[in-house]
Protein backbone atom coordinates (compact mmCIF):
# COMPACT_ATOMS: atom_id res chain seq x y z
CA UNK A 1 0.00 0.00 0.00
CA UNK A 2 1.38 3.30 -0.81
CA UNK A 3 1.48 6.41 1.12
CA UNK A 4 -1.20 7.95 -0.22
CA UNK A 5 -3.80 5.26 0.28
CA UNK A 6 -2.48 5.18 3.79
CA UNK A 7 -3.09 8.73 4.16
CA UNK A 8 -6.78 8.16 3.29
CA UNK A 9 -7.32 5.89 5.52
CA UNK A 10 -8.56 5.91 9.11
CA UNK A 11 -7.68 3.23 11.78
CA UNK A 12 -9.88 3.24 15.07
CA UNK A 13 -8.11 1.51 18.28
CA UNK A 14 -10.63 0.00 20.35
CA UNK A 15 -9.09 -0.77 23.81
CA UNK A 16 -6.23 2.15 23.24
CA UNK A 17 -5.48 2.06 26.95
CA UNK A 18 -5.15 -1.97 27.54
CA UNK A 19 -1.43 -3.09 27.33
CA UNK A 20 -2.01 -4.56 24.05
CA UNK A 21 -4.00 -1.06 22.68
CA UNK A 22 -1.28 1.04 23.68
CA UNK A 23 1.46 -0.98 22.50
CA UNK A 24 -0.17 -0.93 18.81
CA UNK A 25 -1.35 2.67 19.08
CA UNK A 26 2.37 3.57 19.78
CA UNK A 27 3.43 2.80 16.14
CA UNK A 28 0.59 3.35 15.00
CA UNK A 29 0.90 7.39 15.78
CA UNK A 30 3.79 7.54 14.05
CA UNK A 31 2.50 6.38 10.62
CA UNK A 32 0.49 8.36 7.72
CA UNK A 33 -2.50 6.83 8.88
CA UNK A 34 -5.53 8.59 10.61
CA UNK A 35 -5.17 7.25 13.71
CA UNK A 36 -8.62 7.04 16.60
CA UNK A 37 -8.37 6.37 20.56
CA UNK A 38 -11.16 4.57 22.46
CA UNK A 39 -11.03 3.52 25.93
CA UNK A 40 -14.07 3.00 28.08
CA UNK A 41 -12.44 2.86 31.60
CA UNK A 42 -12.24 6.41 33.11
CA UNK A 43 -8.68 5.43 34.01
CA UNK A 44 -7.86 4.16 30.91
CA UNK A 45 -9.17 7.07 29.37
CA UNK A 46 -7.05 9.62 31.66
CA UNK A 47 -3.66 7.56 30.55
CA UNK A 48 -4.68 8.61 26.78
CA UNK A 49 -5.02 11.99 27.39
CA UNK A 50 -1.37 11.95 29.33
CA UNK A 51 -0.48 10.87 25.93
CA UNK A 52 -1.42 14.07 24.51
CA UNK A 53 -4.09 11.71 22.21
CA UNK A 54 -7.70 12.63 21.75
CA UNK A 55 -10.69 9.78 22.59
CA UNK A 56 -13.29 9.24 20.40
CA UNK A 57 -16.23 7.27 21.64
CA UNK A 58 -16.18 3.55 20.33
CA UNK A 59 -19.10 4.28 18.65
CA UNK A 60 -18.12 7.25 16.20
CA UNK A 61 -14.64 5.76 15.89
CA UNK A 62 -16.55 2.00 14.32
CA UNK A 63 -18.67 4.67 11.58
CA UNK A 64 -15.16 5.97 10.74
CA UNK A 65 -12.97 3.31 10.64
CA UNK A 66 -11.66 1.69 7.53
CA UNK A 67 -10.00 -0.76 10.00
CA UNK A 68 -11.31 -1.33 13.69
CA UNK A 69 -8.64 -2.95 15.86
CA UNK A 70 -10.91 -4.44 18.82
CA UNK A 71 -7.53 -4.18 21.20
CA UNK A 72 -10.13 -6.01 23.78
CA UNK A 73 -9.42 -9.24 26.43
CA UNK A 74 -10.83 -12.56 24.40
CA UNK A 75 -13.20 -13.10 26.41
CA UNK A 76 -15.46 -9.65 25.76
CA UNK A 77 -15.03 -9.88 22.27
CA UNK A 78 -17.98 -11.03 21.72
CA UNK A 79 -20.16 -8.62 22.96
CA UNK A 80 -18.19 -5.72 21.63
CA UNK A 81 -17.86 -6.77 18.16
CA UNK A 82 -21.50 -7.16 18.69
CA UNK A 83 -21.78 -3.43 19.81
CA UNK A 84 -19.92 -2.01 16.97
CA UNK A 85 -19.41 -4.48 13.74
CA UNK A 86 -23.40 -2.99 13.22
CA UNK A 87 -21.89 0.73 12.84
CA UNK A 88 -18.83 -0.17 10.36
CA UNK A 89 -19.42 0.86 6.94
CA UNK A 90 -19.45 -1.47 4.21
CA UNK A 91 -16.05 -3.08 3.26
CA UNK A 92 -14.43 -2.03 6.38
CA UNK A 93 -11.88 -4.46 8.16
CA UNK A 94 -12.38 -5.82 11.55
CA UNK A 95 -8.82 -6.45 13.14
CA UNK A 96 -8.35 -8.76 16.24
CA UNK A 97 -5.00 -9.29 18.35
CA UNK A 98 -5.74 -13.34 18.89
CA UNK A 99 -6.94 -16.03 17.05
CA UNK A 100 -9.47 -17.70 19.81
CA UNK A 101 -12.56 -15.74 19.50
CA UNK A 102 -12.73 -16.06 15.59
CA UNK A 103 -12.40 -19.65 15.62
CA UNK A 104 -14.92 -19.90 17.75
CA UNK A 105 -17.53 -18.07 16.60
CA UNK A 106 -17.68 -15.44 18.84
CA UNK A 107 -17.52 -12.35 16.37
CA UNK A 108 -20.74 -10.98 15.31
CA UNK A 109 -21.26 -11.98 11.47
CA UNK A 110 -21.71 -9.48 8.78
CA UNK A 111 -21.34 -10.37 5.14
CA UNK A 112 -19.82 -7.18 3.92
CA UNK A 113 -17.02 -6.58 6.46
CA UNK A 114 -13.50 -8.12 6.61
CA UNK A 115 -12.45 -9.91 9.45
CA UNK A 116 -8.46 -10.68 10.00
CA UNK A 117 -6.75 -11.64 12.61
CA UNK A 118 -2.71 -11.06 13.00
CA UNK A 119 -0.56 -12.15 15.87
CA UNK A 120 2.77 -11.03 16.51
CA UNK A 121 5.24 -13.76 16.52
CA UNK A 122 8.13 -11.81 19.44
CA UNK A 123 11.49 -11.55 17.84
CA UNK A 124 13.12 -15.19 17.44
CA UNK A 125 15.63 -16.71 20.51
CA UNK A 126 18.28 -16.82 17.38
CA UNK A 127 17.66 -12.86 16.42
CA UNK A 128 20.85 -11.39 16.01
CA UNK A 129 20.55 -8.23 18.23
CA UNK A 130 22.82 -5.34 17.34
CA UNK A 131 21.34 -2.48 19.87
CA UNK A 132 20.76 -2.25 23.58
CA UNK A 133 17.28 -1.36 22.43
CA UNK A 134 16.69 -5.02 20.71
CA UNK A 135 18.09 -6.64 23.36
CA UNK A 136 15.63 -5.03 25.78
CA UNK A 137 12.82 -5.52 23.71
CA UNK A 138 11.88 -9.02 24.15
CA UNK A 139 8.23 -8.80 23.57
CA UNK A 140 8.70 -7.10 20.40
CA UNK A 141 6.84 -3.80 18.21
CA UNK A 142 9.34 -1.42 20.05
CA UNK A 143 13.43 -2.08 18.27
CA UNK A 144 13.64 -5.64 17.64
CA UNK A 145 12.65 -7.15 14.24
CA UNK A 146 9.95 -10.04 14.34
CA UNK A 147 7.51 -11.58 12.35
CA UNK A 148 3.77 -11.78 12.43
CA UNK A 149 1.31 -14.58 11.40
CA UNK A 150 -2.39 -13.29 10.26
CA UNK A 151 -5.47 -14.79 9.21
CA UNK A 152 -8.00 -13.85 6.51
CA UNK A 153 -10.15 -16.03 4.68
CA UNK A 154 -12.16 -13.03 2.76
CA UNK A 155 -10.54 -13.19 -0.89
CA UNK A 156 -10.31 -9.48 -1.29
CA UNK A 157 -6.81 -8.72 -2.43
CA UNK A 158 -7.37 -5.50 -1.67
CA UNK A 159 -8.43 -5.35 1.97
CA UNK A 160 -5.59 -8.02 2.35
CA UNK A 161 -3.23 -5.51 1.03
CA UNK A 162 -4.96 -2.96 3.91
CA UNK A 163 -4.56 -4.97 6.88
CA UNK A 164 -1.33 -6.16 5.89
CA UNK A 165 -0.12 -2.46 6.09
CA UNK A 166 -2.09 -1.62 9.41
CA UNK A 167 -0.23 -5.05 10.77
CA UNK A 168 3.15 -4.17 9.92
CA UNK A 169 2.86 -0.30 10.99
CA UNK A 170 1.04 -1.69 14.57
CA UNK A 171 3.75 -4.36 14.99
CA UNK A 172 6.35 -2.83 13.85
CA UNK A 173 9.23 -3.72 12.80
CA UNK A 174 8.46 -6.75 10.97
CA UNK A 175 10.36 -8.83 9.17
CA UNK A 176 6.95 -10.29 7.10
CA UNK A 177 3.53 -11.20 7.03
CA UNK A 178 2.39 -14.61 7.22
CA UNK A 179 -0.63 -15.77 6.09
CA UNK A 180 -3.16 -18.14 7.29
CA UNK A 181 -6.44 -19.92 8.03
CA UNK A 182 -8.10 -18.95 11.38
CA UNK A 183 -8.04 -23.00 12.23
CA UNK A 184 -4.40 -23.11 11.60
CA UNK A 185 -3.74 -19.38 13.64
CA UNK A 186 -5.84 -20.94 16.14
CA UNK A 187 -3.15 -24.07 15.97
CA UNK A 188 -0.06 -21.98 16.21
CA UNK A 189 -1.82 -20.12 19.07
CA UNK A 190 -2.70 -21.51 21.70
CA UNK A 191 -1.28 -24.95 20.74
CA UNK A 192 1.61 -25.02 19.71
CA UNK A 193 3.00 -21.28 21.59
CA UNK A 194 0.79 -22.07 24.98
CA UNK A 195 -0.19 -25.26 25.14
CA UNK A 196 3.33 -26.61 24.59
CA UNK A 197 5.95 -23.94 24.06
CA UNK A 198 4.76 -21.59 27.08
CA UNK A 199 4.41 -25.09 29.05
CA UNK A 200 7.55 -25.95 28.60
CA UNK A 201 8.95 -22.97 29.74
CA UNK A 202 6.96 -22.74 32.76
CA UNK A 203 8.19 -26.38 33.63
CA UNK A 204 11.84 -25.04 32.89
CA UNK A 205 11.34 -22.42 35.76
CA UNK A 206 9.98 -25.13 37.81
CA UNK A 207 13.23 -27.68 37.34
CA UNK A 208 15.47 -24.40 38.34
CA UNK A 209 13.19 -24.25 41.32
CA UNK A 210 13.70 -27.93 42.35
CA UNK A 211 17.58 -27.76 41.94
CA UNK A 212 18.06 -24.64 43.97
CA UNK A 213 15.86 -25.54 46.61
CA UNK A 214 15.37 -29.15 46.49
CA UNK A 215 19.10 -30.44 45.75
CA UNK A 216 20.78 -27.20 46.90
CA UNK A 217 22.76 -26.07 43.71
CA UNK A 218 23.57 -22.45 44.29
CA UNK A 219 21.02 -20.62 41.93
CA UNK A 220 23.93 -18.52 40.01
CA UNK A 221 25.43 -21.79 38.91
CA UNK A 222 21.64 -23.10 37.82
CA UNK A 223 20.75 -20.11 36.40
CA UNK A 224 24.01 -20.07 34.21
CA UNK A 225 23.55 -23.77 33.05
CA UNK A 226 20.01 -23.61 32.44
CA UNK A 227 20.14 -20.51 30.10
CA UNK A 228 23.09 -21.64 28.51
CA UNK A 229 21.92 -25.05 27.97
CA UNK A 230 18.24 -23.95 27.15
CA UNK A 231 20.07 -21.79 24.09
CA UNK A 232 22.08 -24.70 22.75
CA UNK A 233 19.16 -27.27 23.05
CA UNK A 234 17.24 -25.38 20.87
CA UNK A 235 19.94 -24.39 18.06
CA UNK A 236 20.57 -28.20 18.09
CA UNK A 237 16.92 -28.90 18.00
CA UNK A 238 15.59 -26.46 16.11
CA UNK A 239 18.59 -25.15 13.35
CA UNK A 240 20.54 -28.40 13.24
CA UNK A 241 23.81 -26.20 14.09
CA UNK A 242 25.56 -29.50 16.13
CA UNK A 243 24.01 -32.77 16.98
CA UNK A 244 24.12 -33.72 20.50
CA UNK A 245 26.53 -36.31 22.08
CA UNK A 246 25.62 -40.07 22.52
CA UNK A 247 25.25 -39.73 26.36
CA UNK A 248 22.93 -36.57 26.14
CA UNK A 249 20.98 -38.69 23.50
CA UNK A 250 20.61 -41.46 26.40
CA UNK A 251 19.72 -38.81 28.69
CA UNK A 252 17.25 -37.26 26.81
CA UNK A 253 15.21 -40.59 26.14
CA UNK A 254 15.45 -41.46 29.62
CA UNK A 255 13.70 -37.77 29.88
CA UNK A 256 11.33 -37.85 27.69
CA UNK A 257 10.23 -41.86 29.60
CA UNK A 258 10.22 -40.14 32.45
CA UNK A 259 7.74 -36.77 31.94
CA UNK A 260 6.26 -36.50 28.43
CA UNK A 261 3.08 -38.43 27.99
CA UNK A 262 2.73 -40.87 25.12
CA UNK A 263 -0.40 -39.74 23.92
CA UNK A 264 0.78 -35.91 24.22
CA UNK A 265 0.46 -35.36 20.69
CA UNK A 266 -3.37 -35.28 21.17
CA UNK A 267 -3.29 -31.94 21.94
CA UNK A 268 -3.44 -31.46 17.99
CA UNK A 269 -6.83 -33.07 17.56
CA UNK A 270 -9.29 -30.54 16.84
CA UNK A 271 -11.42 -31.90 19.74
CA UNK A 272 -8.32 -30.81 21.82
CA UNK A 273 -8.28 -27.63 20.61
CA UNK A 274 -11.65 -26.80 21.02
CA UNK A 275 -11.52 -27.97 24.57
CA UNK A 276 -8.39 -25.55 25.56
CA UNK A 277 -10.23 -22.92 23.79
CA UNK A 278 -13.73 -22.94 25.45
CA UNK A 279 -11.93 -22.61 28.65
CA UNK A 280 -9.73 -19.54 27.78
CA UNK A 281 -13.01 -18.04 26.55
CA UNK A 282 -14.80 -19.23 29.41
CA UNK A 283 -17.65 -20.43 26.83
CA UNK A 284 -19.35 -23.84 27.02
CA UNK A 285 -19.33 -24.76 23.82
CA UNK A 286 -17.47 -23.95 20.10
CA UNK A 287 -20.19 -21.78 17.80
CA UNK A 288 -18.63 -21.77 14.79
Amino acid sequence: MNMAAENNKTVAVIGAAGKMGQRVSNNLVESDFTVLFSENSPKGQELIRSLGRELTDSETAAQQADVLILAVPDIVLGKVSEQLVPLLKPGAVVLTLDPAAAYAGLLHPRADVHYVCAHPCHPSVFLQRKTQAEVDDTFGGIAAPQEVVAAYEGGDEEKQALAGAVIRVMYAPVVDVHWVTVKQLAVLEPTLVETIACMVGALLNEALHETVHTVGVPEKAARAMLLGHTQVALANTLKGDNPFSDACLIAMDYGRDSIVKDDWKKVFDDGELDKVITKMLKIKEIRR
